[in-house]
């Protein structure tokens, strides 16, 4: 029986992929400046410090990189603070998981402060008894090091936990360290027949709950 879930942030609670395909762009919009190109696909592995000296060397920004960095932080923060919606129906099945005992936290990469803003704003925060991150756990989700510390602190088996994510990758890592895994849709996400074919549970709509929950045997 599922007794812990560890959940995903971006693409798996919150609505808030876009903002990663198109920062770059609305960055240099905000500039008065139009791409030349698709920044998306630029900046796909680009760090963000990265993505500021390119701004630099190839659209002749004149400010400095910490000066960039620090603006593209605002409008991130400005999303999160102010417009990321909630996946569709995922209040709802988050309190059925509740109602069963389930206990739940967040891994995600994204920043503490920033989760911590959408979820207050969204009202859904109280679900979640700790929020996780990459940068706290000093690990990527390449590695399993993020979820084998959620479920320390749920405190529950890895094989009674089941990892959340709408990320191929992330979702690989949880599989292959043994945990119950749930693929969650999101466009984003171009390898959703992989994504489905590797997880315990593959969720398109989180209104119907109960196919989920009987999906899950353990």
């Amino acid at each position: 029986m599922i007794k812990g879930a560890i959940f995903d942030l971006d693409g798996t609670i919150l609505d808030s992929m876009f903002i990663w395909g198109t920062i770059g762009e609305d960055y240099l919009r905000s500039l008065g400046q139009e791409p030349k190109e698709s920044l998306k696909e630029t900046f796909k592995t680009f760090t963000l410090e990265q993505a500021a000296h390119y701004y630099r060397d190839n659209y002749g920004v004149a400010l400095s990189v910490n000066e960039i960095i620090s603006s593209v932080n605002k409008m991130v923060e400005n999303y999160y603070k102010n417009s990321v919606p909630l996946k569709h129906g995922i209040e709802i099945f988050l309190g059925k998981l509740k109602t069963k005992g389930v206990k739940m936290c967040i891994a995600t990469v994204t920043d503490k402060h920033l989760a911590e803003a959408a979820l207050d704003r969204l009202g859904i925060r109280d679900y979640f008894s700790e929020i996780l991150t990459c940068a706290s756990v000093g690990h990527n989700k390449e590695e399993p090091h993020i979820y084998r510390e959620a479920q320390k602190h749920l405190g529950t088996d890895k094989g009674e936990t089941v990892v959340f994510e709408d990320s191929l990758h992330a979702l690989k890592t949880a599989k292959s360290d043994g945990f119950v895994t749930a693929g969650v849709f999101d466009a984003h996400e171009e390898n959703q027949d992989e994504l489905k074919k590797i997880a315990d549970s593959y969720i398109e709509n989180y209104l119907d709950f109960d196919k989920f929950w009987s999906s899950i045997k353990i």
